[in-house]
């Protein structure tokens, strides 16, 4: 049985991966990290490692494939194998950092709860930008994350690291998985660090965007329990 570290994305709470915990559960135990301590990912990552078993199994979507990245320059004898959804090894350009920044200005003068929940749909594949199942589950993580876990977060995500040097150092089984529709990490991300972490498996999932565990979620559960039982 291996012990399982789930790292949430931005403005996700536990709820991100509700079907994966349910899935997982019979390989070992699973974990969900708080990704609310801290203003760096750096600061971040030192507070998943404090709580997380002494080895573990790392999966993270988005902001949270970020915080693997950080994991493992941190502690790499600790993760046993990795698994990044919808995410991307790159920096933020200055395009998104803009985009980051206008957001967080906003926050200064409009009702954060529907600007939150805004912001996570528009991460959904353009057919469910409107689905009232995950505008609930959006509205529900966007309450728990909170204003201000949202501005350290965001923080943490326009200062983060360049990760595309250290794919190649990386040696545990690693499973790369995208949505063919993400906008936020494309395909074309997935593939680069596909390419560069040595026998990574590359899994595209159809009719999706970029909350991948929500929107398709029996897609990801198969994915994921391949690479844990692997």
């Amino acid at each position: 049985m291996t012990p399982i570290v789930l790292v949430p994305g931005l403005l996700c709470s536990a709820e991100v991966f509700e079907s994966q915990i349910a899935a997982l559960w019979p390989y070992g135990p699973v974990t969900v990290a708080s990704t609310l301590a801290g203003t760096t990912m750096a600061e971040i990552a030192v507070s998943i490692l404090a709580a997380a078993p002494p080895k573990f199994a790392l999966a993270g979507i988005s902001m949270g494939g970020y915080l693997c990245f950080e994991i493992l320059r941190q502690a790499p004898e600790r993760v046993l194998k990795l698994a990044l959804l919808d995410t991307s090894a790159r920096p933020d350009t200055p395009e998104q950092t803009a985009f980051r920044r206008t957001i967080l200005a906003r926050t200064e003068n409009e009702d954060f709860k529907p600007l939150g929940a805004a912001v996570l749909m528009a991460i959904f594949h353009p057919s469910r930008q409107h689905d009232p199942r995950l505008r609930a589950a959006a509205e529900r993580m966007v309450a728990a994350v909170g204003l201000d876990g949202f501005r350290r977060q965001t923080e943490a995500i326009i200062g983060r690291p360049d990760s595309l040097p250290g794919l190649s150092s990386i040696k545990v089984p690693t499973l790369v998985l995208v949505g063919d529709g993400d906008a936020l990490t494309p395909v074309d991300r997935a593939q680069e660090m596909a390419s560069a972490i040595p026998g990574a498996r590359l899994v595209v999932v159809k009719d999706c965007g970029h909350g991948s565990t929500l929107e398709q979620p029996g897609a990801v559960n198969r994915a994921l329990v391949d690479w844990i039982t692997a």
